[in-house]
């Protein structure tokens, strides 16, 4: 894999006009930094990238590179310092606080390192969340929870709770928790970073499929390029910028 111009790069990699879907999600010239004990930090320098309806597209860099700043941008949890977000062409920094938790909830479905279930509840309960934050009845919601689980594997596991279950399976109960309200982009920040290589690869199997039968765009954040590769586009993420961009063989 070599480096090549960032824009010449971009160009190359980008999907062509003929079979690409629609710009979801625009990215321009981001930057970010944190203040830490005294010193500024910076994280993002001008990151830039565009993802496209159906597409699945990765993201990969080594660890401190700013790939999970720039998903938690992506996936309006946070706001860049300087550059914007676009969503379907509305721009992040035009939106209110109300609007970017309505558009997270309807439009993007989240996966984490970290599972992030509450172990009070089971699994189906855990599941149903996101479904409080848009209209409609629980009773569907509940129905369509079981049935993720379903196709996720867990379908005979649905009492049990989040600390009965393996780190596998747990993703996995993640997975369909981040489907629940049929999001149009699924943002997976390391989802097989917990686990051994085996388990890992099941869980991958269950992502891929499930984004391939949704067709939902799929942004991936990993350190594997060989995970990577499973994607139609890989992005190089170094010193918070795009640097190369690498075709998925």
């Amino acid at each position: 894999m070599s480096t090549v111009d960032t824009t010449t790069a971009q160009q190359q990699n980008t999907p062509e006009a003929s079979t690409r879907g629609d710009l979801i999600i625009d990215a321009v010239d981001v930057h970010k930094e944190y203040h830490l004990a005294g010193h500024r930090v910076s994280v993002l320098n001008g990151a830039s990238l565009q993802v496209y309806d159906g597409e699945r597209l990765a993201i990969i860099g080594r660890s401190g590179a700013g790939k999970s700043t720039l998903l938690h941008l992506l996936g309006l949890l946070d706001r860049p310092d300087k550059g914007d977000v676009t969503l379907d062409g509305v721009p992040a920094s035009r939106m209110s606080g109300a609007m970017r938790t309505s558009r997270r909830a309807r439009d993007i479905g989240f996966v984490f390192q970290s599972y992030h279930l509450l172990p009070e509840m089971d699994i189906v309960e855990n599941v149903v969340l996101p479904a409080y934050a848009v209209p409609g009845s629980l009773t569907a919601a509940r129905e369509r929870a079981r049935d993720l689980l379903d196709r996720v594997g867990l379908g005979d596991r649905l009492r049990h709770r989040p600390m009965e279950l393996s780190g596998g399976e747990q993703q996995r109960v993640a997975l369909a928790r981040a489907l629940m309200n049929r999001p149009r982009i699924l943002l997976a920040d390391e989802p097989t970073g917990n686990l051994d290589v085996d388990t890992g690869s099941q869980v991958l199997e269950h992502l891929f499929g499930m984004s391939e039968t949704s067709a939902h765009a799929l942004v991936l954040v990993t350190h594997d390029e060989r995970i990577a590769r499973s994607c139609d586009r890989v992005l190089r993420l170094d010193e918070g910028r795009i640097v190369d961009v690498v075709d998925a063989d």
